[in-house]
């Protein structure tokens, strides 16, 4: 029986935790730059008109700037392999409404995570 050749891929990661933003926000924004390259995916971020765009652009180049000192990762052969955003906890406010009601409103966070692996 022979062994497997245990080839480990390098990954570089970066996580945002309880960005006050929902994560259905986020994800119209990250689907869109899922398996992507970096630049192209940063090329896409900066001109979208989405306040999420501003919080993943910064996120991916965290997560750019990891792989490049903590790992020694080629730049140009990066790609995002990995996106997601889960909700985080959530803020809960009360506003008044008529007949001495209250309404709950609901202000939901997001935990982003980004993975960068290289291209070979």
């Amino acid at each position: 029986m022979e062994k497997a050749t245990n080839t480990e891929v390098k990954k570089a990661t970066a996580t945002l935790r309880y960005a006050l933003i929902s994560p259905r926000k986020v994800r119209v924004v990250i689907d869109l730059i899922r398996n992507k390259p970096v630049n192209e995916a940063l090329n896409i971020l900066k001109f979208l008109p989405k306040r999420a765009a501003r919080i993943v652009e910064k996120l991916v180049k965290s997560a750019i700037a990891n792989a490049e000192n903590n790992h020694n990762m080629n730049v140009d052969k990066l790609y995002i392999a990995e996106i997601y955003a889960n909700g985080g906890p959530m803020l809960k406010r009360i506003r008044p409404r008529a007949q001495g009601r209250a309404f709950l409103i609901r202000k939901r966070t997001s935990h982003i995570t980004v993975v960068l692996k290289e291209r070979e």
